[in-house]
């Protein structure tokens, strides 16, 4: 991505994070993450925000099936049987972070972002979403295209927009 591409995009993504922080203190919630494939971005993209400590609570970045197990309670069976890309495995990182954290609102991203480790049934791109707010709780399968960096700033930007949509009341 050119550097005026990047700086633009990390521009969005600023302001989406500014605006979801808003939202979140004007509903009264604060926002745990577990993170796999993006590594920590969404955590770091929240965190640059400042006074972001008024609605942030905690980030887990789970990228090994041990950390996933150890940090947030995933089932090493289903782990097992589904791996870690996958619905059930985002459904119990999101409620493992919510529970770990007590925060009222969370979100997981678990995904291929590449260039290696696609399958035919699993293929690059390819990114589970969780989120759950309040009595909430929704899963979201989507296939990205582009590079690694792009397959993690789309998991970013829709981890964002998504849950900004459920706190404001546009989601349900």
């Amino acid at each position: 991505m050119p550097a005026d591409a990047a700086s633009a995009s990390n521009a969005v993504l600023r302001a989406s994070a500014e605006t979801l922080g808003e939202a979140l203190v004007a509903a009264g919630h604060r926002l745990a993450v577990a993170e796999s494939c993006t590594g920590g971005w969404l955590a770091k993209a929240l965190t640059d925000i400042p006074g972001s400590s008024n609605w942030f609570e905690a980030g887990f970045v789970t990228y090994s099936n041990d950390a996933k197990v150890g940090m947030l309670g995933v089932s090493k069976e289903i782990l097992d049987d589904q791996g870690a890309v996958s619905e059930a495995v985002v459904r119990e990182m999101v409620a493992g972070a919510r529970r770990k954290s007590g925060a009222g609102a969370a979100v997981a991203i678990s995904g291929v972002a590449g260039p290696s480790g696609g399958t035919v049934d699993k293929p690059v791109g390819l990114v589970y979403l969780a989120w759950s707010l309040g009595d909430l709780d929704w899963v979201r399968r989507v296939e990205f295209s582009g590079d690694r960096e792009a397959v993690r700033r789309q998991s970013v930007a829709l981890a964002m927009s998504d849950l900004l949509d459920a706190v404001q009341g546009k989601k349900r």
